[in-house]
């Protein structure tokens, strides 16, 4: 039996969920029951639905006594309805856990994902996700995913995992720092980076499966997570400006060779025209300039939004005496 007081998040995000929530929550509290002697269940309602006669009827009075309901004003988004389960956790450790894992086949698959997720984090690890082995998607979705996760791993500093479930165990000391993070456009795998601790995974059979999530909205998601967490934009900006100065140099050398030498720059011969040199220099130098202020103007625009966003300088983990 283990003291540890254990809190299970799980949303509810489909009317569907509804219809299967009571099998799965006998799987969860099987999984409980007789392993650990503190824990609570915290359903994040995030439907329209309001009306809940029948829904826990039959369940077990042990599962109902440490089961616990968040009724959402109004839909929003997965991230934000994980938050609210956050908030309301009470406990040593905390796990959401995706309706993949709550399958009686899937969670054979994974040897039961409560234990696993909870033995690995008694290792010393603050935060324990399960690993997929595979993303289930479209051809387009996959394309876009290997380029989000390539722009996040190369223009920030966070470590995220491509293939990471959203299923994890978080310590109550690595909840405590999550929580100070109030992102209004929260990405959970940017968060968990950025509060640190050590952090490990647990590889599983279950992949990813996005598949019934719009395009649009995918795309949408990406570009919010983009230029919330990374420098992306501010490094094309300057890559297109040191490409502007490259072309200026280029075309003036071009219009220089053809007024004096009456040859380009690949040697063909060409006639100048009056004013042509002047022009092609002069747009050339406008099209450098206006790309250099609106590099410097994103400097300024990028330090101002580190400062509105108020994160943390720093997260400690714990004092020691020595």
């Amino acid at each position: 039996m283990n003291n540890s007081f254990l809190s299970i998040v799980l949303i509810l995000d489909e009317e569907s969920d509804w219809k299967q929530l009571p099998g799965r929550l006998q799987t969860v509290y099987g999984s409980l029951k007789g392993q650990f002697a503190h824990w609570e269940i915290i359903l994040v309602n995030n439907t329209d639905r309001r009306q809940l006669e029948g829904v826990f009827d039959g369940l077990e009075e042990g599962l109902r006594s440490g089961l616990y309901l968040i009724h959402l004003a109004r839909k929003t988004n997965h991230h934000h309805a994980a938050l609210a389960g956050f908030d309301r956790a009470n406990g040593d450790y905390t796990i959401l856990l995706e309706n993949a894992f709550l399958h009686e086949r899937d969670a054979e698959e994974s040897k039961d994902p409560i234990l696993a997720l909870y033995e690995k984090a008694r290792e010393g690890y603050d935060i324990v996700y399960f690993r997929a082995p595979a993303r289930k998607a479209r051809f387009s979705q996959r394309l876009l995913y290997g380029l989000f996760y390539h722009i996040m791993r190369r223009y920030s500093e966070l470590d995220i995992d491509p293939l990471a479930h959203d299923t994890r165990i978080i310590s109550r000391r690595a909840l405590n720092a999550l929580l100070r993070l109030r992102e209004k456009l929260p990405f959970m795998k940017a968060i968990y980076s950025l509060v640190g601790y050590r952090s490990t995974a647990v590889d599983t059979s279950v992949p990813i499966d996005r598949r019934k999530t719009p395009l649009r909205e995918q795309i949408h998601n990406s570009l919010l997570s983009i230029t919330s967490y990374t420098h992306f934009l501010r490094a094309m900006l300057l890559r297109v400006f040191l490409f502007a100065m490259a072309f200026l140099f280029l075309v003036t050398a071009n219009a220089l060779s053809v007024k004096f030498i009456g040859k380009d720059l690949l040697g063909t011969p060409q006639e100048a025209v009056s004013g042509w040199t002047f022009l092609v220099v002069l747009i050339s130098a406008f099209f450098a300039m206006t790309f250099l202020i609106l590099y410097i103007m994103s400097i300024y625009l990028s330090n101002i939004y580190q400062e509105i966003k108020q994160r943390p300088l720093y997260v400690v983990e714990a004092f020691q005496r020595v």
